[in-house]
């Protein structure tokens, strides 16, 4: 199932290419709004999800670095052990692996995640984020369907 790896490497580049047009283009803060309820608003993520740990003083870049190269690792075996029939969970992985890859560069390479996509209702903002986050979370969503049973298929059902 590794096939699915063009996935991946498509979600890598739109990520990192997005990022780079941010970064040259707009200053640090800076926001453009495009239609009420979402702006393009530059800013940068020492942290997790939702910037957790953002203020931890440092080492979580190396933490958070570690935890996505690892997950790639695993998330890479897993996909080279599917069965051809789970075409679903591949795609799922697939995007997971390349939004974490994504995200790894960025911390590897700037100390922080390039964030930028920013959704609001009124003055309430879900936090910042990026094609790379956009697909790690599709990608778990797709993992969840898939445990019930979404998309699932046999090899027995591929034959139909």
């Amino acid at each position: 199932m590794l096939k699915w790896l063009w996935l991946s490497l498509a979600i890598l580049i739109l990520d990192q290419w997005s990022k780079i047009a941010i970064d040259s283009s707009m200053r640090l803060y800076e926001s453009i709004a495009i239609i009420p309820g979402f702006n393009l608003t530059y800013v940068h993520n020492t942290g997790a999800a939702f910037s957790f740990l953002s203020e931890a003083g440092g080492w979580q870049r190396w933490f958070f670095a570690a935890m996505a190269f690892t997950i790639s690792i695993v998330l890479s075996v897993w996909l080279y052990r599917l069965k051809k029939h789970e075409t679903f969970l591949a795609v799922a992985l697939a995007l997971v692996l390349g939004g974490a890859i994504g995200n790894l560069i960025d911390r590897l390479a700037y100390g922080y995640v390039i964030d930028f996509l920013d959704v609001y209702y009124q003055s309430w903002h879900w936090p910042a984020f990026n094609v790379a986050d956009m697909a790690i979370s599709l990608g778990v969503f797709l993992m969840l369907l898939e445990n019930f049973g979404v998309g699932v298929k046999t090899p027995e059902t591929d034959k139909i």
